[in-house]
């Protein structure tokens, strides 16, 4: 078994933002191995997350982006337990970050819990539609996928951050990380996405792709 080190602790405290006897006994169970003593940790900070589910997050803060032009703004409601927490600048970052991503990937549900069943049976009569004659056939092995496609585009926890450029992390991972780092309830409560001229036909600018290059410049 590696020995862990003080320097080990520190580096994954850095890392993970987790107590220093977390890093030191996850390390201890990883058998001094980085990766593995992340992952340790991630498992604990879900399990807390489930037990601190019935707990009240009033605190919080606003999230607001107004995209550069004043045609496009958005404001999310990102939600804790304590006014400490919600002070913080890791958290309002993550409000405004959220915010930014709203505008640009214009989610239409919060959760999956938020869609309402006939917007599912017809995605699913729309689906259906497009599937050719041998593909009906094996329609309930292939519209499960298809559906779950359709929520991870339209559903805001389950879209891809707009930011991540590894493309893996969803709005719920960050929301989760942040959780397990504050060791408080973290959720997204609501957000509201307006854009001038909205339902009127006109040529629509390409918000997604703007915010993509003002994150890649700088």
């Amino acid at each position: 078994m590696s020995q862990v080190t003080s320097e080990m602790i520190k580096k994954l405290r850095e890392m993970t933002g987790a107590g220093m006897m977390d890093c030191k006994a996850a390390l201890t169970e990883a058998e001094g191995s980085m990766d593995k003593a992340v992952e340790v940790l991630r498992k604990k900070g879900l399990k807390d997350i489930e037990k601190r589910s019935g707990k009240t997050a009033a605190e919080g803060t606003l999230g607001v982006y107004v995209h550069p032009g004043d045609q496009v703004v958005a404001v999310v409601e990102l939600n804790c337990e304590t006014d400490f927490v919600a002070r913080g600048d890791e958290f309002r970052a993550l409000a405004r970050d959220i915010a930014m991503h709203v505008a640009a990937m214009k989610p239409r549900f919060l959760s999956v819990e938020d869609v309402p069943e006939q917007i599912l049976e017809k995605e699913k009569e729309i689906l259906m539609e497009q599937l050719n004659d041998e593909q009906k056939k094996k329609a309930d092995k292939i519209l499960p996928g298809k559906i779950e496609k359709f929520l991870e585009g339209a559903v805001l926890l389950r879209q891809i951050f707009i930011k991540d450029e590894t493309e893996s992390k969803t709005i719920k991972d960050l929301v989760d990380a942040i959780s397990m780092k504050c060791g408080e309830k973290v959720s997204v409560r609501r957000f509201s996405r307006i854009e001038v001229g909205e339902g009127v036909e006109k040529t629509q600018s390409n918000i997604a792709a703007d915010v993509a290059a003002m994150v890649g410049d700088k």
